[in-house]
C-alpha cells in the first residue's frame, strides 16, 4: 500500500521576488495550471522554471469551498515552490505544468495564489524598454528640477503606458504622465530617477 506523501514545507521567497500573475484555476485533468499574467507580454513567466506561489491577497471564505464526499486535496502551504516543466500562452492566459502537481483537484486548490519569480531571472529588456517593477518608486523631476513625486504604478492604455505619480504633498492628487518620448527625457535606474518634460502645475 503506497505511503502518503510527507507534508510540504514552506519555502523562502527570494529577496528579489516579483509578482507577475495569479493562478485562476486548473487546466486539463492532469494538474495543469491556468495563469492570468499581469503583463501583455508574459516573458517573465517563461524566463524561469522556478515559480513561487504566495497566498491569495484575500483568502476565500470557508463557505465558498464546495464540500466533497471524497478526500479533498490538502490545503496549500504558503509560500510554495513550483518547478515548471512546460509553460505556454493560450489566449490571454498562460497554461503550465509542474513537477509533483499531477492532480486536477490539487491544482484547483491553488486558485487565487499569487505567482512570483525572481527578478534576476527576467530576460534583459531591449534598449529603451523597462520592466514596470523597475520603475515603481523612482523619483520624478521636470526640466525645471522640480520634484513631481514618485512612481506608484502604471496604467496600460493600449498604445502606451502611463506613469502614476504620487506627489509628496499629503492629499495631493496623482499625476498621470504618458510614458512616451514626447514627455520622458531620461530614465536613470541606477540613480532611481525619471526626468520628464511636464509642468508642475499640471
Amino acid at each position: 500500500m503506497p505511503q502518503p506523501a510527507p507534508p510540504e514545507a514552506p519555502v523562502t521567497l527570494p529577496d528579489d521576488a516579483v509578482e507577475v500573475g495569479r493562478v485562476v484555476g486548473a487546466w486539463g485533468v492532469k494538474g495543469g495550471l491556468r495563469i492570468k499574467p499581469f503583463a501583455a507580454d508574459p516573458q517573465a513567466l517563461f524566463s524561469s522554471k522556478r515559480w513561487y506561489l504566495a497566498a491569495p491577497a484575500v483568502a476565500r471564505p470557508a463557505a465558498a469551498v464546495k464540500a466533497k464526499t471524497v478526500a479533498a486535496a490538502p490545503a496549500p502551504v504558503w509560500p510554495r515552490l513550483l518547478r515548471i516543466v512546460q509553460a505556454r500562452e493560450q489566449g490571454e492566459f498562460v497554461v503550465a505544468t509542474a513537477q509533483d502537481l499531477d492532480d486536477r483537484d490539487a491544482a484547483q486548490a491553488l486558485a487565487g495564489a499569487r505567482v512570483l519569480v525572481a527578478r534576476a531571472s527576467f530576460p534583459t529588456p531591449d534598449p529603451g524598454e523597462f520592466y514596470w517593477v523597475d520603475l515603481i518608486g523612482l523619483a520624478v523631476h521636470n526640466r525645471q528640477q522640480q520634484a513631481l513625486g514618485r512612481v506608484v504604478g502604471l496604467l496600460e492604455t493600449g498604445p502606451h503606458c502611463v506613469l502614476r505619480i504620487q506627489p509628496a504633498e499629503a492629499g495631493a492628487a496623482e499625476r498621470l504622465i504618458p510614458f512616451v518620448d514626447a514627455y520622458v527625457d531620461r530614465v536613470d535606474l541606477a540613480g532611481r530617477r525619471i526626468d520628464v518634460d511636464w509642468d508642475a502645475e499640471d
